[in-house]
């Protein structure tokens, strides 16, 4: 079976090792009018001690042409890793959260959300 795009790019992040639920919290709403800039807030709560910190936080939305939608990179004085933004999304989805951790973790969440009218879809 051919592997998916999105998961093509779950497991570049990854290497393979496996996600964990929790940690992690995505924050998207289950219904948008529009896929065109949709609000997003990833992040995890409070920041982690040491070798557990969170070094990058990813965002993947399957049903985009391009599936990688967000990769943020911290320092270790980073601080409370969070981030809000705006995300263009093709069609209802999935979307997935996923936080990197300096000991080699990985954490995620995901929502699946409808849209109902969508963006980055090329006009044939």
């Amino acid at each position: 079976l051919p592997i998916s795009e999105a998961a093509a790019a779950i497991r570049a992040i990854t290497g393979g090792a496996p996600l964990r639920p929790g940690l992690i919290k995505l924050d998207l709403p289950l219904l948008v009018e529009s896929g065109n800039a949709v609000g997003m807030t990833v992040g995890v709560p409070d920041p982690l001690p040491g070798a557990a910190r969170v070094v990058a936080l990813h965002v993947i939305a399957e049903g985009n042409p391009l599936p990688n939608v967000l990769s943020v990179h911290f320092g270790p004085r980073a601080g409370r890793p969070v981030i809000t933004t705006r995300i263009r999304l093709a069609t209802s989805q999935t979307v997935h959260a996923i936080a990197a951790c300096a000991d080699g973790t990985f954490w995620t969440d995901s929502v699946e959300l409808l849209v109902t009218l969508a963006a980055c879809i090329d006009e044939l």
